[in-house]
């Protein structure tokens, strides 16, 4: 019984059998094919174990920040919001003046539209 459209069966070959789709215009798969091999990751070095001693002192660390260090930081944060506050106050402007800049030509396009009109009404009256 021959098998029907799309059927698959084993077929023998040379170099082994294959799955051979009879649907297909004589495409096959070869099961004995090497497979694909991945890219190889890049090496990462161990981060070691960590001996400590068992009399050592272990937990956070204190950290010395003197007033100087703290008025610094505050000093660089409104620094921040002033330059972000700047930053949205252009990219309004230059959207305003983009929205300015489209209307300009359009106008312009109709205003030349018009003439070309006028200009061949013009010359068709003489």
């Amino acid at each position: 019984m021959r098998p029907s459209r799309g059927t698959l069966f084993l077929v023998g070959s040379r170099r082994g059998p294959f799955w051979e789709d009879d649907s297909s215009s004589g495409s096959s798969v070869d099961l004995h094919a090497p497979a694909p091999i991945r890219p190889r990751l890049p090496s990462r070095k161990s981060s070691g174990t960590m001996i400590v001693p068992r009399d050592s002192d272990v937990g956070p660390v204190e950290m010395n920040v003197g007033p100087d260090d703290v008025r610094h930081a505050k000093a660089l944060q409104d620094s921040l919001v002033v330059l972000f506050n700047r930053i949205e106050a252009v990219k309004e402007e230059h959207d305003k003046l983009d929205n300015n800049n489209k209307f300009l030509q359009k106008y312009i396009g109709d205003l030349m539209t018009t003439s070309k009109i006028t200009a061949t009404t013009s010359k068709s009256k003489k």
